[in-house]
């Protein structure tokens, strides 16, 4: 007769913590809302153990493959704008490692895909329907994408990055555009700016919606009653476009909807003269990368976008554990970093 000692199972697991069952398994699966001292009670209790999930057998009760699909939705026309294309922007970079600090300890793997054609985009229904996916992360600034509806009417668990632009019945994270550009404009009052300008980002998303009327809200409230503007694309290419229309008139302070325009705006402005800060105040949004690559570096709001993607991450594992049914949002609180040029 074999003497090999069986392994642990959840209900030795259960019976050593002095919890339930269901308790260990809310604990194993990632689900966040258990009491912490239960959680913790659990988690020693597995170290005792010794006990290791089985990744098969859990996929085969929950029907779980232990992968997620972070989908970065964007029409071809923008992907085109960033050499090297989209995943050269900053951004995508910090939102990938907010990602990981959650799913990476939960041993879910996030599956990077690019939707960037209606080709692709069956392609990605088409792999749901095979339930290759628990879940999906979405980042999509496109007004115009329909993908955000498709998975809602395909009832895939499934949270944004940014509110969608269509009203539908999605969760997602987001930060609070408008008081950043407060924040923004208090500064180049501050400063003592008589005249200001902006660039703001694309008319037709919400984030260049709120920024914008932020910006000229804020400004009013300190006397100007018009703000001079042009509207970018979020590349540093379309940033260098708006600052060259934007020198028909003239501006002390520059409000510039996201930090890679900024770095355009900052290269016409030297093009043309102008010193910065002393004779034009430049502050750009998001504190990414390319903040600290300006020079002067940039005076920028701060999007906390790790912690951002990492909230994303825990709603779309609550959702997917049947925990998070109710449509949800998150918004962040930006905050403003000073540096050299404003």
């Amino acid at each position: 007769m074999s003497t090999e000692q069986a392994p642990p199972t959840l209900e030795h697991v259960a019976k050593v913590a002095g919890v339930s069952r269901a308790t260990v398994s809310r604990v194993v699966n990632g689900i966040r809302n258990v009491d912490p001292e239960l959680r913790e009670a659990v988690e020693r209790a597995i170290e005792q153990t010794g006990y290791v999930p089985n990744r098969a057998a859990r996929s085969l009760v929950t029907r779980r493959t232990g992968a997620v699909a972070l989908v970065v939705s964007e029409p071809s026309k923008h992907t085109d704008a960033f050499p090297g294309g989209v995943f050269a922007d900053p951004f995508f970079g910090r939102v990938v490692s907010g990602v990981l600090r959650v799913l990476g300890p939960m041993d879910v793997n996030p599956v990077l895909m690019l939707v960037d054609s209606e080709k692709a985009r069956k392609q990605l229904v088409n792999r749901l329907r095979q339930d290759r996916f628990d879940g999906v992360l979405l980042i999509s600034i496109d007004p115009r994408d329909p993908l955000p509806s498709l998975l809602t009417v395909a009832g895939v668990p499934t949270v944004m990055f940014a509110r969608p632009v269509q009203s539908i019945p999605m969760s997602y994270v987001d930060v609070a555009h408008e008081d950043g550009a407060r924040l923004a404009a208090e500064h180049l009052v501050a400063r003592g700016c008589k005249q200001v300008a902006t660039i703001s980002g694309p008319l037709d998303t919400p984030a260049g919606q709120d920024r914008l009327a932020g910006f000229r809200s804020a400004m009013a409230r300190h006397g100007q009653a018009y703000v001079p503007s042009a509207e970018g694309d979020f590349t540093q290419t379309g940033g260098e476009r708006a600052t060259e229309t934007l020198l028909a008139q003239s501006f002390d302070g520059l409000f510039v909807a996201n930090d890679l325009m900024a770095m355009g705006a900052l290269d016409v402005l030297r093009k043309h003269g102008k010193r910065i800060p002393e004779d034009v105040a430049v502050i750009g949004f998001d504190d990414s990368g390319a903040a600290l690559s300006c020079r002067p570096q940039l005076t920028t709001i701060r999007q906390p976008v790790e912690d951002m993607a990492a909230e994303m991450a825990r709603l779309v594992i609550e959702r997917i554990g049947g925990e998070g049914e109710r449509v949800t949002s998150v918004i962040f609180e930006p905050s403003l970093v000073v540096r050299d040029s404003a």
